[in-house]
């Protein structure tokens, strides 16, 4: 038996990612993009769906907002993850 369900000090990361299901989650890309959104499910590679999402995009001429119903990321852009937080915070 894993020792990471006694002490939520030692979760693995996955662990954490799936305690965040219907949560909000904050993810942040690589390169000039963030998402914000309620997490739906992922797999072993991290890619993620993501509904009611909130894309901020940098931009030559400023920060772009884009709202979504539904997104798909692939896991390997995603350089962060912050369950529950957003850009604007």
């Amino acid at each position: 038996m894993s020792q990471s369900h006694n002490n939520p000090s030692q979760l693995l990361p996955s662990e954490l990612i799936d305690r965040c299901i219907g949560s909000k989650i904050w993810v942040i890309m690589k390169g000039d993009k963030e998402l914000v959104g309620t997490l739906r499910g992922f797999d072993v590679y991290v890619n993620m769906v993501l509904e009611d999402v909130t894309e901020y995009e940098i931009t030559a001429e400023g920060r772009r907002i884009t709202k979504l119903d539904q997104i798909l990321l692939n896991g390997n852009n995603i350089a962060i993850l912050v369950p529950g937080g957003s850009p604007d915070e």
